[in-house]
C-alpha cells in the first residue's frame, strides 16, 4: 500500500534536496577542488593523491553518484567527467555505473513506496504529463522507455523517477538502468580520462562527440514526447 505525501512533506523534501546539493558542492570543492587546483598542471599527482586514500576514494565517489541520482537537482555530468579524470576511463566508468545503478534502484523503490507525490517533489507536473504515454502496459512501451533512456541527452533523472510510477518489472528496470546509462557515462568518463592524461585533443573530440550526441538525443526525446502528446489529444473526445 502506497503512502501519500502532504504538501508540507513535499516542501520539506524539496528543501532537503537543495540543502544536500549545496553541502555536496561544498564538500567537493573542499576535498576535491583544492587538491585538483594544486595539481592542475600535474594530473598524475592528483591521481596519486586519490589512490593514497585507498578504498575510501572509490567508495566515496560511487556514493556521490548514487546521491546525485536520488537528489535529482544535482547535475550528473560533472561527476561523470570527474570519475574519468580521477580514476581513468575503465575504473571511472565502472564506479560511476555502480553508483548510478544503485541510485536508480533506490529511486525506483522509493517511488513504488511513496507514489507520484515523491516525484512531484523534484519535477513539475507538466513534465510528468509529457511522459504519460509511458504508463501504458505494452512491449512497445518498454522498448520506447529503453530507447529514450539509453540515448545520451535525455533527462535520465526524470525517467528514473517516472519509471517507478509504471508497472515495469524490477528485472526489466534493472537491465534498462544498467545498459541504458553506459553510453552517456562512457562518453563523459573517456573525456575526463583524456583530461587527466593531458591529452587535450582527445578530450575535446570526446566532449564534442558527447555534446553532439546529447543534443541529438534531446531532440529525439522532445520529438517522441510531442508526437505522443499530439496522439493523446487526437484520442481525446472533442480534441
Amino acid at each position: 500500500m502506497k503512502r501519500t505525501l502532504t504538501e508540507k512533506q513535499k516542501k520539506t523534501l524539496s528543501l532537503a534536496a537543495v540543502v544536500i546539493f549545496i553541502l555536496l558542492s561544498l564538500a567537493l570543492a573542499w576535498f576535491v577542488g583544492r587538491p585538483l587546483i594544486r595539481f592542475a598542471r600535474q594530473p598524475e599527482q592528483f591521481r596519486a593523491w586519490v589512490e593514497g586514500h585507498g578504498l575510501w576514494a572509490p567508495l566515496a565517489y560511487a556514493a556521490m553518484v548514487l546521491l546525485q541520482v536520488v537528489v535529482a537537482v544535482i547535475p550528473g555530468e560533472p561527476l561523470e567527467i570527474a570519475g574519468g579524470y580521477a580514476f581513468g576511463a575503465w575504473q571511472g566508468t565502472a564506479l560511476c555505473l555502480a553508483g548510478a545503478v544503485l541510485g536508480s534502484v533506490a529511486v525506483f523503490a522509493l517511488v513504488r513506496r511513496w507514489g507520484r507525490g515523491l516525484v512531484e517533489v523534484f519535477f513539475p507536473v507538466d513534465k510528468l504529463e509529457k511522459l504519460h504515454f509511458l504508463l501504458r502496459t505494452s512491449p512497445k512501451r518498454t522498448a520506447l522507455l529503453w530507447l529514450i533512456f539509453t540515448v545520451p541527452g535525455t533527462p535520465k533523472d526524470l525517467l528514473c523517477y517516472f519509471a517507478g510510477l509504471t508497472d515495469l518489472p524490477w528485472r526489466t528496470w534493472l537491465l534498462i538502468a544498467t545498459v541504458g546509462r553506459l553510453p552517456s557515462i562512457v562518453t563523459s568518463t573517456v573525456g575526463g580520462s583524456a583530461l587527466g592524461e593531458q591529452n587535450y585533443r582527445a578530450a575535446v573530440i570526446a566532449f564534442a562527440i558527447a555534446l553532439a550526441v546529447a543534443g541529438a538525443g534531446y531532440l529525439i526525446y522532445r520529438a517522441v514526447c510531442r508526437r505522443h502528446e499530439q496522439n493523446g489529444h487526437k484520442e481525446t473526445p472533442g480534441g
